[in-house]
């Protein structure tokens, strides 16, 4: 079931408190606890160090799951275990998928870039890999600070729906952390520029939306599925494309072994870069753990292939 905005049939009353909110992952976490400021404190369901495709609720999280006044997160394409949770909700109770959000820009796994109205080109002949359908639309959307920004006003605009009396204060406090991020991106792309038309490979298909955004060239990945392991076809043909000599980097992922990465790249001139984390499951959760998470995305392919 998909989910964009759930409203109440009737208008939703003023709240005698700040909504209670609960979030998904931690980027989502670190938006909505900019907009929230200091009225109060979104939970987090993704434990530090899960992997957000495969994650249990604890009793007391579905639980926070049923009361909350708000739950916030990316959609089911991603988190597929909230989404039997929020179907156990009461009808009506308020829910914000952002990917579904017709303002955010989305593209199809192992799309050229997205187009101007936000969509990935609809897919000819789907080829599926690993896990991956590629064609089908990739749920990794808050890589593109564009819809961070975008975010974090309609997370704003749900806030004073709910809680009238401090719209205002939600606004504001958007406003603020999109110019914090504004100033992250600019940072971001002087950074990475060095590395630009520069062929990198990741662990996983999970980074179109920072590639498309700061114009980097992704040559592939080990896994082509999130939660799939790359067969022995599939390490025999990476390890040609290695051996070819125009790869530059190859990066593990935190919640990896980096040995196979290694071992990929072993007589090659291949360099192994830092592990990149794209959901941020080894940061601290926090309204700055979004920052984070980009800057040591951008930092670690900038360190690896910048020289």
């Amino acid at each position: 079931m998909r989910y964009i905005i759930t409203l109440l049939a009737t208008a939703t009353p003023a709240l005698a408190e700040v909504p209670s909110v609960v979030t998904d992952i931690p980027p989502v976490h670190a938006l909505v606890a900019q907009v929230m400021g200091d009225l109060g404190q979104p939970e987090l369901l993704l434990a530090r160090g899960a992997d957000e495709h495969d994650f249990q609720l604890k009793p007391s999280q579905a639980g926070a799951v049923a009361d909350a006044d708000l739950v916030v997160w990316i959609g089911p394409d991603l988190t597929p275990w909230l989404d039997s949770a929020l179907d156990s909700r009461a009808e009506g109770a308020a829910a914000l998928a952002l990917l579904d959000a017709e303002e955010t820009a989305r593209r199809a796994y192992g799309a050229a870039k997205a187009d101007d109205h936000g969509h990935g080109d609809e897919p000819g002949d789907a080829e599926e890999h690993d896990g991956h359908d590629h064609g089908s639309e990739d749920p990794h959307a808050w890589l593109d600070p564009g819809n961070a920004q975008v975010w974090l006003g309609l997370i704003a605009a749900e806030l004073g729906r709910l809680d009238p009396g401090n719209a205002a204060a939600y606004s504001a406090n958007a406003a603020k952390a999109g110019d914090g991020i504004a100033a992250l991106d600019a940072n971001l792309a002087a950074l990475l520029a060095p590395v630009m038309g520069k062929r990198l490979v990741t662990f996983h298909d999970a980074y179109g939306y920072f590639a498309d955004h700061y114009g980097l060239t992704l040559a592939g990945s080990i896994a082509l599925g999130d939660a799939s392991s790359p067969g022995a076809a599939r390490l025999s043909e990476l390890r040609g494309e290695l051996e070819a000599g125009d790869i530059i980097c190859l990066f593990p992922e935190v919640q990896h072994d980096p040995a196979l990465a290694e071992q990929l790249a072993e007589g090659t001139s291949v360099r192994i870069g830092g592990a990149l984390d794209p959901v941020g499951s080894s940061l601290e959760p926090g309204p700055g753990a979004y920052a984070a998470l980009l800057t040591g995305i951008a930092q670690a392919i900038a360190g690896c292939a910048g020289g």
